[in-house]
């Protein structure tokens, strides 16, 4: 049959004329098309059904290949610089050993007042009061505030600040407030908050 005769055949065939037990007598052309859309329906029901898991997992697959890799380089480089970081480590082990040893215990504190009342003697200072206040607690260390009052000139108060600050043990100023005593004006009165560290060990 000539491609003439199957557009003739096709244009004087009705649809409603279609009957699904004498698809042998349909014409060639609504035969290949019924295949057509068979064929194209199993296609996709096939892709909906089964290829479009796969790549659905396919996509799942890819990410986790991603993140095993970036965790396999991760690792990789910590391995080839395991020395490395333990040499750190131990650097930060002895710098931590060395501040905590510089926390002074609870049986060290009231040395620590007398080096900072003859710290104030030493520098000419009339001391007024050197008074432990509460101790206040924090994540693995308390803090010891001492109020501090002393009478001086200034530069006998500044040789006492930066005495207090070369003591062995941590002790850091704040506060600080000086005003003149009303006299010849060279006596200052300086009132500072000094404040101390304790490790809190095993608490």
């Amino acid at each position: 049959m000539s491609l003439a005769d199957s557009l003739k055949s096709l244009n004087e065939f009705d649809i409603n004329d279609l009957d699904i037990n004498n698809a042998g007598i349909w014409p060639a052309p609504v035969k290949a098309i019924v295949i057509l859309i068979v064929f194209g329906l199993i296609l996709g029901g096939g892709y909906w059904f089964f290829i479009k898991d796969q790549y659905a997992h396919l996509e799942r697959v890819q990410n986790t290949e991603q993140e095993l890799r970036k965790q396999y380089e991760d690792k990789a480089y910590q391995v080839a610089n395991l020395d490395v970081f333990k040499a750190q480590m131990e650097e930060m082990e002895e710098t931590f050993g060395a501040l905590v040893r510089q926390l002074p215990s609870e049986t060290e504190v009231p040395g620590l007042l007398e080096d900072i009342t003859n710290t104030a003697l030493g520098n000419g200072l009339a001391l007024q009061e050197v008074a432990l206040q509460g101790e206040q607690q924090r994540d693995f260390y308390a803090e010891l505030p001492i109020n501090i009052r002393v009478t001086g000139t200034y530069h006998e108060l500044a040789s006492f600040v930066s005495s207090v600050a070369s003591l062995p043990r941590i002790v850091t100023l704040h506060d600080l407030t000086i005003t003149p005593t009303g006299g010849d004006g060279e006596q200052l009165n300086m009132q500072v908050l000094a404040r101390t560290y304790r490790y809190r060990a095993g608490e």
